[in-house]
Parts: structure tokens; C-alpha cells; sequence
């Protein structure tokens, strides 16, 4: 069953892929982080696989167990009012069928979309199929239907990524892909591992639905992706590999040093105390 307004929330979602401005969605990994991205005044908020298997414990790629991760998923969405969307990898399961409970699961956690990818950790076959990634879509529809929720399914093609095929065919392939996935109930094409805008642009005006790319340091902002055709950015483990990379530096110098001056924040604890204020 689904959790009250998540209806609203998914066609709230839907809508923010259709018309301008670009969406730029953040990746959150704990309430704390998707808490802080809410109040900054982002419209919605996605998880990502790797700060949420780290804050947990575990290495990213679907080394954290699936109900470790539904759970962690169920308190993001408990602590803020917009829409969350999962990065649920490959879909945690070797089967559709696999991937259809599993998606059941993290709707009911009360997500309003979720990525699914194409690749896989096998270097001989480094992405599945065709027909094999659609019937995963396919399946993750259904599975989102029965539940009452249009969810945003994102699917992710990572022929480029993997480095599969030369530069014509790869272009090629993952325009073929985008197609076929739509058909089977996408509604989004993630383009991963793409840093080039012109590139990028050609793909957008070749397939036929919003397009999301990952938004890395060094890339253009948001204005020349907007004009490129993305629909949609999102920022991966990138907030999550800054924020560790600052406790690294804090452990660091406490450790050398000894002393407390990089403890200075510009948050307080009446700040956080208030992120989590219940009304």
C-alpha cells in the first residue's frame, strides 16, 4: 500500500521532468543530508547507492543487504515533504521477478521513482542485453503499477561508462536502448559516465524523452546543460565523497595536530536541532 500523498508526490515528480527549468536533483545518503537539500529548497531528492552503502557500512555496488537499504531509504523519505527518488543499482536481483519484488519493497518505503542500470560487474558481458534491461524495466513498471504509484523510472545506460564499442556504434547503441527502454516503461534516460556537452546535446536531440546526466566538478553548469537538451541532473556520490572527504581532513589534523580550529563550522547545533523540528 502506498504511504498517504505518495500519489501526489510521484505526479509532482512526473511533472518537474516536463517543462523548464532543468531539475537538479541531489543524491542524499541519510536523513541529515536529504534534510539539508530540502531546506535549501530543492523540489525533490534522490538517494545514492554509494553514500547510502557507506553510511551503512558496506561497499557500493549492492554489497548492503536489501532490506538494510529499504530501511535506510524508508527514514530519508520519512524526513522530508518533497518527493524521493532510489538509486537501486541494477535492481538487487538476478531475475525480473527479482527486481519486481524488490521494487514493490522500495515503493512501499515510499519512494516516488528509482533508477535501474544496465551494466553489470562481468567483464566479459560488461551490459546486459536489450532485451534483458527491458524486461527489468518492464518488470519494475509492473511492479510500481500494482502499487498504486506512477513512479519515475530512470534507466540508465552505461555503454559509455563501460567503454563499449567504438564512438559511432556506442552513440548508435545507446540511442536503440533509450527506445527500447521506453517502450518497456521508462520514462527518463540516464546517460552515465558523459562529461562532454557536445556530446551529450547530440545524444538529447536524438532520443525522444528527458535525459539525465550526473553534474561533476569541472562539467558546465546547469545553463549549458539546459541548453543541450538535459532534462535532468543529478550529482551521483558527489556530495557524499565531499562531505567524507571533509571528516577525512578533520580526522587528519586532530590527529596530527591536536588541535580544534578545524572544528569550526558554520553550522550549529541549533541549526540541525531545527532541521528535524517536528510540527
Amino acid at each position: 500500500m502506498s504511504i498517504p500523498g505518495q500519489r501526489q508526490l510521484a505526479e509532482d515528480f512526473c511533472n518537474l521532468h516536463r517543462t523548464p527549468p532543468i531539475l537538479l536533483l541531489p543524491n542524499a545518503w541519510d536523513p541529515m543530508s536529504a534534510r539539508i537539500f530540502e531546506a535549501a529548497g530543492f523540489p525533490a531528492v534522490a538517494t545514492t547507492s554509494g553514500g547510502l552503502a557507506w553510511a551503512l557500512g558496506y561497499q557500493d555496488g549492492e554489497k548492503a543487504p536489501w532490506l538494510e537499504v529499504v530501511a535506510a531509504t524508508r527514514r530519508i523519505v520519512d524526513a522530508v515533504k518533497v518527493p524521493v527518488t532510489a538509486d537501486i543499482e541494477t535492481g538487487y536481483g538476478e531475475t525480473p521477478e527479482q527486481v519486481a519484488r524488490n521494487v514493490a519493497d522500495i515503493i512501499r518505503a515510499g519512494v516516488v521513482g528509482l533508477n535501474i542500470e544496465d551494466g553489470t560487474k562481468r567483464p566479459e558481458q560488461p551490459v546486459r542485453t536489450i532485451d534483458d534491461a527491458s524486461a527489468r524495466i518492464r518488470a519494475a513498471r509492473g511492479a510500481a503499477d500494482a502499487e498504486g504509484i506512477r513512479a519515475v523510472i530512470n534507466a540508465r545506460i552505461d555503454l559509455y561508462l563501460k567503454h563499449v564499442g567504438d564512438e559511432q556504434s556506442r552513440f548508435t547503441e545507446t540511442v536503440r536502448r533509450a527506445e527500447a527502454y521506453m517502450t518497456a516503461g521508462a520514462d527518463c534516460i540516464f546517460l552515465f559516465g558523459i562529461a562532454d556537452v557536445d556530446l551529450i546535446g547530440r545524444l538529447a536531440a536524438a532520443i525522444k524523452a528527458p535525459v539525465n546526466v550526473v553534474g561533476r566538478a569541472g562539467m558546465p553548469g546547469l545553463k549549458a546543460l539546459q541548453v543541450a537538451g538535459v532534462a535532468r541532473v543529478s550529482i551521483a556520490s558527489g556530495a557524499s565523497m565531499a562531505v567524507v572527504s571533509l571528516i577525512r581532513r578533520v580526522a587528519e589534523e586532530l590527529h596530527e595536530k591536536g588541535e580544534f580550529d578545524v572544528l569550526k563550522s558554520t553550522m550549529t547545533r541549533a541549526d540541525a536541532q531545527k532541521l528535524f523540528a517536528r510540527e
